[in-house]
């Protein structure tokens, strides 16, 4: 991690690992950068996950599918929603990571991020790009996932998630 975004944190059952993923930025010049960060990024998450479960919050950076943004088809291929992206999304969820947004909201549409042009934010029309996954083992003291996209301040909106464990 040369740029500093990944902050680990063990505690007794778990670890919390925050990550600001790279973006790949709008002519994509970074798309293969954001790649080879998120492959190595996996590998550390599952050396860590062999020691106790793992909770991963932050901003990924991708909107998976297409329900998590407002404007799927105009937004193809665009950075966030390249199908490199959504491809190592769809890798890193079948290696076990649960997104808890979706567990608990499977058709949902709600977005945790705005562009500030255009009024985005006033016509909701945002992406889903911020994320709390879970292991399999942790996901069942995740009680609730949410975002608090009322929450102003930013261009994202604050996500989170409720434990008990």
């Amino acid at each position: 991690d040369s740029e500093g975004r990944v902050q680990a944190l063990e505690f007794d059952k778990f670890f919390l690992v925050n990550v600001y993923f790279p973006n790949a930025n709008h002519e994509l010049s970074r798309l293969k950068f954001k790649l080879d960060f998120n492959e190595k990024l996996l590998i550390y998450l599952k050396k860590l996950e062999k020691k106790k479960p793992v909770l991963i919050g932050g901003d990924y950076n991708v909107a998976h599918q297409a329900i998590d943004l407002a404007r799927p088809k105009e937004n193809e291929g665009s950075a966030g929603f390249t199908p490199e992206e959504r491809a190592w999304m769809t890798k890193f969820l079948k290696n076990g990571f649960i997104d808890t947004f979706r567990h608990f909201y499977p058709e949902v549409i709600r977005y945790s991020w705005w562009s500030y042009r255009f009024s985005a934010r006033a016509k909701n029309i945002g992406w889903r790009i911020d994320y709390f996954c879970a292991s399999p083992v942790m996901i069942k003291f995740v009680k609730n996932a949410f975002i608090l996209d009322k929450v102003l301040g930013s261009d994202h909106a604050p996500v989170g998630i409720t434990i008990n464990i």
